[in-house]
């Protein structure tokens, strides 16, 4: 009999891809040569992912995270002030000309943390997590997830929250806002 979830995977597997999708975008940029137009396009959709990600984590891995370990409350709070960082770093590049140092520099800074939080994720988080839950549940979790990052956000937005149920009812209607400013403005994802 057919089950209902979607088959996205589940939870840890849906964001590893998300790690890895956006490593692949992080090489490219590292390669460098290309034009500031390319740059432009590149971190665009960088920003796009990193925020879609980071919002579904928020509505969805972190309460887990709170739920399900000993100290998920503390692992949370600080992924999340994690998040907030690289939210900051985001909104400032922004604003940024891709062809000035502070727009390179900014973006490698982007590209570390995210590399070290991916990294405290994968090693500790992760495992923990799959150690506790069931294999149904974190299935259930990577559906939540696939679909919380369908209607999230695009654009950093550093004093919005980070946390349930203020998240998960404001988040999509930024979202909306967020892609219809992408169409105006032709920006890709």
């Amino acid at each position: 009999m057919a089950q209902e979830t979607q088959n996205n995977g589940d939870l840890v597997d849906v964001l590893i891809q998300d790690h890895r999708d956006v490593e692949s975008a992080f090489g490219e940029y590292e390669r460098g040569g290309l034009s500031a137009e390319a740059r432009r396009d590149l971190v665009d959709h960088i920003i796009t992912e990193l925020v879609r990600h980071s919002v579904a984590e928020e509505q969805h891995l972190y309460p887990a995270a709170r739920e399900h370990l000993p100290d998920g409350d503390e692992i949370a709070d600080h992924e999340i002030r994690e998040h907030a960082e690289a939210e900051s770093v985001m909104k400032r590049i922004e604003d940024l000309d891709p062809g000035s140092a502070d727009f390179d520099r900014l973006v490698r800074e982007l590209i570390s943390e995210i590399r070290h939080h991916v990294e405290d994720e994968e090693r500790d988080l992760f495992p923990r997590l799959r150690d506790v839950c069931s294999p149904r549940y974190l299935r259930e979790m990577g559906d939540k997830i696939v679909q919380a990052k369908k209607v999230a956000p695009t654009r950093p937005h550093p004093s919005a929250p980070d946390r349930p149920p203020a998240n998960k009812v404001l988040d999509p209607g930024v979202g909306m806002i967020d892609r219809m400013r992408d169409a105006l403005t032709g920006r890709s994802h």
